[in-house]
């Protein structure tokens, strides 16, 4: 029997490996992709990626896409309620599991573990402890590709948004920025890899700057709109 399996999904470029993964093993069924969306600007949370181009890619995944609606800003206590009411679904529907894709913040993953205790969901880490250089190489040359979507410009130069997540791209990033961005440096988007069926074709918008950090917005190319 296979492990029906949720993946939390950001729209970026770890979530996307993470789903890479899960598909070569025999004994996983990727049951679909969780996201969590402002409900006052229809964006991914945090990337600030239209929900469109969300939508674009659980379509290039071929997956369902399971989304939460939040409110900006959103208080502890409302979250809380929205992702134990995620958590209810995904015991109706038969999730054994939720996959995400950390790699050593050890905080951030006794966050999630606490959430997953006791509700009978565990909580799966498939990065967990990789080395993030060889990672992000083995990322670029496995075919994924991905643009940084917002950067924070306290720790990185918000010329840095909207650029091609590539090997010039990481010989071009300060020694104090990690090359997965899992300290919050960068978050990105990705347009095609060998986890999608076909690519995701976007244009770029414009770059605004909004509470210390640039987002790069991306657009959905005419083709992507039929």
């Amino acid at each position: 029997m296979t492990k029906k399996v949720l993946l939390p999904w950001s729209s970026g470029k770890d979530a996307a490996w993470v789903l890479h993964l899960l598909q070569d093993d025999p004994g996983i069924e990727v049951a679909g992709l969780l996201t969590t969306v402002s409900a006052s600007t229809k964006r991914v949370a945090m990337h600030g990626v239209r929900e469109s181009l969300l939508e674009l890619q659980a379509q290039a995944a071929g997956l369902p896409l399971w989304k939460i609606p939040l409110p900006w800003p959103c208080p502890n206590e409302v979250y809380g309620v929205r992702m134990s009411e995620a958590m209810a679904r995904m015991r109706e529907e038969g999730i054994a599991a939720v996959a995400y894709g950390d790699f050593f913040l050890a905080d951030i993953r006794a966050y999630r573990e606490a959430r997953h205790a006791d509700s009978g969901i565990e909580a799966l880490f498939p990065l967990w402890g990789r080395d993030t250089p060889t990672l992000a190489r083995e990322m670029i040359a496995g075919g994924l590709q991905a643009r940084l979507a917002c950067v924070d410009t306290s720790r990185l130069e918000g010329r840095f948004a909207g650029r091609p997540f590539d090997l010039e791209l990481l010989a071009a990033l300060p020694s104090t920025v990690d090359p997965c961005g899992e300290n919050g440096e960068f978050h990105t988007f990705v347009l095609d890899g060998p986890m999608f069926l076909h690519p995701v074709p976007v244009q770029s918008g414009d770059t605004t700057l909004r509470d210390g950090f640039a987002f790069a917005d991306l657009l959905p190319t005419p083709e992507s709109e039929r």
